[in-house]
């Protein structure tokens, strides 16, 4: 099984500590930037950073759904780490400042790749599709703070 990355980044025209705050905020912030990729979303523990538990399930494709139960912490400043209870996925969404008044956000998940023919595959267009979802997650981010 090899290891698959998909990384994702944008600069946001807003303070970190906004932008750190609403990622952090998994009741109200959060659910704000979820595309259509996103279903059956609930907060069941915490819901502010360090100590949240949550649920969502990702479609990344018309055939793979998956379930995720994520735990979050915060292990260094600006940093939130989802690890997935019901996988190998990692998540961690990382802001730092990049100027006066903004931000850069990078976003990157990593997990246990199948292997074969199938592992060939997911390697190879995974890392796009979920490329592409959390583009789409940074553009309602900064929508989101640069009001």
């Amino acid at each position: 099984m090899a290891q698959v990355e998909a990384t994702t980044e944008r600069i946001v025209a807003a303070d970190p500590e906004t932008v750190f705050d609403t990622l952090a905020d998994y009741k109200g912030g959060r659910p704000k930037l979820l595309s259509e990729h996103f279903s059956e979303y609930q907060v069941r523990e915490g819901g502010d950073g360090e100590g949240t538990l949550v649920h969502w399930k990702l479609q990344a494709t018309s055939k793979r759904v998956r379930d995720c139960l994520l735990e979050v912490t915060e292990p260094t400043d600006g940093q939130l780490v989802e690890k997935d209870r019901n996988s190998s996925m990692v998540t961690t969404w990382t802001v730092t400042p990049a100027g006066e008044g903004r931000s850069k956000v990078v976003v990157s998940t990593v997990w246990n790749g199948a292997g074969g023919i199938g592992g060939f595959f997911e390697r190879t267009f995974a890392p796009k599709g979920l490329g592409r979802i959390y583009d789409a997650m940074l553009a309602k981010l900064a929508e989101e703070v640069e009001k």
